[in-house]
């Protein structure tokens, strides 16, 4: 099952909020960041490095501006689709049109460097067609998420800024409890390139 999941990397977001901390021309996604393996990559290079071997299909979204994380993406084994839209339901219906025969698709935010590819195997874990698994971490929800197949449909009719959590509501939700405080990590400001959890 889990070899014809597709993992779907979000990765067109402007990342406004760190821009504001360190300047419009700075992007976050190719950041210095010191891995959980303590080894110093750009974050998107982190999210890719974490993706276990499993995954081996794969599409990352990401803008036309960004020849450096699309050379990236390309050398991880990534599809790359170009969208001009930072919204996170034009990225999901893209990515996963892309992908759309796929038996399910595992959703991967490019700004989460610091999720163990332990965690990444238990979410894709007995995956059904009808299924959401999600991680949990302390009581919350995390990243990344997987959708069984029924959800192809519904995954590339979001559109705008509306992301897939509406769809919660229409499948079986399987929390996955996880020790793993990176599921929760993203690196909204520069701070956040330093892993505490």
């Amino acid at each position: 099952m889990s070899q014809s999941l597709c993992a779907v990397v979000l990765a067109a977001g402007q990342g406004s909020r760190y821009r504001q901390v360190v300047g419009a021309e700075q992007d976050k996604l190719l950041a210095p960041c010191r891995g959980r393996d303590s080894v110093i990559r750009p974050v998107i290079e982190q999210v890719l490095k974490n993706l276990p071997a499993l995954l081996a299909r794969r599409v990352l979204v990401t803008t036309p501006d960004r020849p450096e994380v699309i050379a990236l993406a390309e050398a991880y084994g990534c599809q790359v689709v170009l969208l001009d839209s930072p919204g996170m339901g034009d990225s999901l219906a893209a990515a996963v049109g892309a992908c759309a025969d796929a038996s399910g698709w595992l959703v991967v935010l490019g700004d989460m460097p610091f999720i163990l590819p332990s965690s990444i195997e238990s979410v894709v874990r007995g995956l059904g067609e009808q299924m959401i698994r999600v991680p949990v971490h302390d009581g919350a929800y995390g990243h990344p998420v997987a959708f069984g197949s029924a959800f192809g449909p519904a995954l590339q009719g979001l559109s705008g800024d509306r992301g897939a959590r509406p769809l919660f509501a229409a499948g079986q939700v399987v929390e996955v409890e996880l020790a793993d405080a990176g599921v929760l990590w993203d690196v909204d400001v520069p701070q956040a390139l330093v892993f505490t959890g």
